[in-house]
């Protein structure tokens, strides 16, 4: 039962990233190129938990949150006096560009069963999502939210698996890594998607109070099972044939499981989109609190007004895009990439934060294991970040030009 409960408590890390972004970015790859991109599922799966244990880890034996040990190991003169303001306004930045996107999945999946108005069912989001944050309880938040999308991932993985799909081909896609052509954007999105960087905050903020074993079988049993539930997305996806509309993903689950796989995209997508647009104001603020000031201060604390003002003018970002009324899926995708871009800065950092005997004295830094497993992650990303830059400087030279 506590191993049930442990479980429960850490699938919030998976509830954050199985959102409307890591269903609408999946489900594309699947349907633009079938079976090729899932070694960056795979990649990002491993990173993800490879990064959420170093983070988790320090709060577990210093006490200090992520943030703070950023801020502390980087304060001082110079250049690096910067690192914590950057890193704070790229996790923050990222938030928003999340938020609008978790709020619109949401709406989708509600108007997938509901004839309302985008902009009406945006703002009673958004309200839902403020009174939830409201309550200045992460633990409360972590255990209410953390199984809101089991119906919608049950439903993606049986479809998964009754629609066969060739082994052979799927093993290829998951172990020989290769970007096709116009496919950049998409791994970047992949990767930003599960590896959430604001993700890394929030986690380092719920490992408080915990053991380090019960700490990394949680992460490992709720990041290998949201990687899993990625991969169906991503099967399901490609049998959609290119393209991607979220009544076309509707049909292809209800051509498989009946009318009642309609209604479970329609819940899992409203579920994950709540459940996301909670999670982003929460741990921008988190992450803000940490880098940018003391968290112990009574203006950075949960019911203070600085964290209240951050998390709110998040969510507000989010509401009013989505009442604007722009088209969901290509947010969502343009957003995960965006992460993508800022996780490989924050990779780093922890990176060289994990080797600080000061900070984490000789049993706490990472083993020599450890940092091949975390330098091999970090050189990725900063590689696809890097290359996601150079196809977004193309694209926008292309279009002055």
């Amino acid at each position: 039962m506590k191993r049930l409960l442990n479980l429960l408590f850490w699938s919030v890390i998976a509830a954050a990233f199985i959102g409307p972004g890591t269903v609408t970015t999946a489900a594309r790859a699947g349907s633009d190129f079938g079976f090729a991109l899932a070694w960056a599922l795979l990649f990002s799966t491993i990173a993800c938990l490879v990064l959420q244990e170093a983070s988790g880890r320090i709060t577990v034996l210093t006490g200090k949150e992520l943030g703070d040990a950023l801020r502390e190991r980087f304060a001082g003169s110079g250049w690096a006096r910067w690192v914590p303001a950057v890193l704070a306004a790229g996790v923050v930045l990222g938030c928003a560009a999340y938020e609008a996107g978790n709020l619109l999945g949401g709406v989708a999946g509600l108007r997938l069963v509901a004839d309302v108005a985008p902009s009406g069912a945006t703002i009673f989001c958004g309200v839902v999502a403020a009174a939830l944050l409201a309550t200045g309880n992460t633990r409360w938040i972590a255990r209410s939210l953390g199984a809101l999308v089991a119906i919608m991932g049950v439903a993606f993985l049986v479809t998964a698996i009754r629609l066969e799909p060739d082994l052979g081909a799927l093993m290829t896609g998951l172990l020989v890594p290769r970007i096709p052509s116009g496919s950049v954007v998409l791994v970047l999105g992949l990767v930003g998607t599960t590896v959430v960087p604001y993700n890394l905050f929030l986690g380092s903020a719920l490992a408080r109070g915990h053991g380090l074993g019960e700490m990394r079988w949680g992460l490992a049993m709720a990041i290998g099972g949201g990687g899993l539930i990625s991969l169906g997305v991503l099967i399901v996806g490609s049998a959609l044939g290119g393209g991607l509309e979220y009544e076309r993903l509707a049909a292809v689950l209800a051509g498989r499981l009946g009318g009642v796989a309609e209604w479970s995209l329609a819940v899992g997508l409203f579920g994950a989109g709540l459940t996301s647009a909670v999670t982003a104001p929460l741990a921008g603020a988190i992450a803000a609190r940490t880098l940018l000031g003391d968290g112990r201060s009574e203006r950075w604390s949960e019911n203070g007004w600085r964290f209240r003002g951050l998390w709110i003018g998040i969510l507000t970002v989010g509401v009013v895009f989505g009442a604007t009324g722009v088209k969901p899926i290509p947010v969502i995708i343009l957003a995960q990439a965006f992460n993508g871009l800022v996780l490989p800065l924050i990779a780093v950092f922890l990176w060289l934060t994990m080797n600080d005997r000061t900070l984490l004295g000789d049993n706490g830094i990472n083993t020599r294991t450890q940092n091949v497993v975390m330098g091999i992650v970090v050189i990725v990303c900063v590689t696809l970040g890097l290359r996601g830059l150079v196809a977004a400087a193309t694209s926008a030279l292309a279009f002055v030009g």
